[in-house]
């Protein structure tokens, strides 16, 4: 289990059924959770079956209400997360219960250390209790009733929940707690994520080895251990995601729509595309970006570097540039006195690959989402 903020970058694309809402959050289930579904109630309908004497429907019922039961459990977890996170003023776009848990996704990352400290233990605890709870009923029923069975299971579930989650590494509950310690000492967000990002990556290394050996062991049994493999890869690469995170957020006051934005060249509309690009290539700045005009000289719309790359060369001479260019209402613009972080939101509002820069009324520019990620991500290649 975990609590997401919302990255910078694009829209997070949601592949599972929203369902309701708990407490004012909204609740989508995704689609993996039919795969969890199936995988417990098999499971435990045959461990239920050789404990308990169950017919064969009886024990895939007590499977399926254990499925139930567990997945109440992990929405409680989030909404500790989630409801400790509107207590300090952070909005939750919502909660997805997936098939490794859940993960509750905030729309902004916590103001201080204290608070995001807080919101990462919230849901650990919210377990632990669950957890203690379910102990204190499991002692005091009697062995070998159903029961007594179902309580156990819960209990063990919610402690293995409150203590795998606490574990120091991104992107678990823990690993947030450790990002809020080192950016209280260090005041330093960007450099307590990479930290808590590569203590997760030896979580990970460390998970994988553990269940192998259980599995070599047969303490565990091997029907499990694909499902435990692709939880420690799932943690790897939240790791790696949280560390690349780290590094981009902390180039994004390096964004100046100034610097980045390409020059426009200005062609009159209904010249041929040849005579355009020839202009261009010998009259306009480096770089620069086709922008046709009408009669009054307002640029009306840009030139697609891919549809005029398309059109054959024989035929340039014949073809208006119009017919390769975007009508300017089309493009999202950004204003040039942008800061960073409001060109981040922005491009994620509205993802694209070129964006026109304004000033006024005035275009000074086009913005690629290439020349962006080359700011983020300096070594990183990119198409251009």
């Amino acid at each position: 289990m975990e609590s997401r903020p919302r990255a910078p970058r694009r829209p997070a694309r949601r592949t599972g059924l929203t369902v309701g809402r708990v407490f004012g959050v909204p609740l989508h289930l995704n689609v993996s959770m039919l795969l969890l579904t199936l995988l417990v109630t098999v499971t435990y309908a045959e461990f239920a079956r050789q404990q308990l004497g169950l017919s064969p429907l009886g024990g895939y019922l007590i499977g399926l209400g254990f499925v139930v039961s567990l997945l109440g459990s992990v929405l409680l977890h989030e909404l500790g997360h989630a409801l400790t996170a509107r207590r300090y003023g952070i909005g939750v776009r919502g909660i997805t219960l997936e098939l490794l848990g859940g993960y509750t996704e905030m729309d902004r990352d916590a103001p201080t250390p204290r608070v995001d400290l807080l919101v990462s233990l919230a849901g650990p605890a919210v377990s632990a209790v669950l957890g203690a709870l379910a102990v204190t009923v499991t002692l005091a029923l009697p062995e070998h009733t159903l029961a007594h069975q179902l309580a156990l299971q819960l209990a063990l579930s919610n402690v293995i929940v409150a203590v795998f989650n606490v574990l120091p590494g991104l992107p678990l509950d823990g690993g947030r707690a450790l990002r809020a310690v080192v950016w209280g000492i260090t005041r330093d967000r960007h450099r307590a994520t990479e930290v808590a990002g590569w203590v997760g990556r030896a979580v990970a290394v460390g998970t994988a080895a553990l269940v192998v050996l259980l599995t070599v062991e047969r303490i565990l049994v091997p029907l499990a251990l694909p499902l435990m493999l692709l939880v420690a890869f799932t943690l790897w690469r939240g790791a790696g995601q949280a560390i690349r995170y780290a590094r981009i957020s902390r180039r994004v006051p390096l964004i100046d729509l100034a610097r980045l934005a390409r020059p426009v060249f200005a062609v009159p509309t209904g010249m041929p595309l040849a005579e355009a690009q020839r202009r261009a290539a010998e009259q306009g700045p480096p770089g620069a970006v086709l922008a046709v005009v009408d009669g009054a000289g307002r640029p009306v719309a840009l030139v697609d570097p891919a549809a005029a790359d398309a059109v054959p060369v024989a035929r340039r001479p014949w073809l208006a540039v119009d017919a390769a260019a975007r009508p300017l209402a089309g493009l999202p613009t950004l204003p040039v006195g942008l800061d960073g972080e409001r060109v981040m939101a922005a491009v994620q509002t509205h993802p694209g690959a070129r964006y026109v820069v304004t000033s006024g009324e005035d275009v000074v520019g086009v913005l690629h989402i290439a020349d962006l990620a080359q700011v983020l991500e300096p070594t990183r290649k990119m198409n251009r």
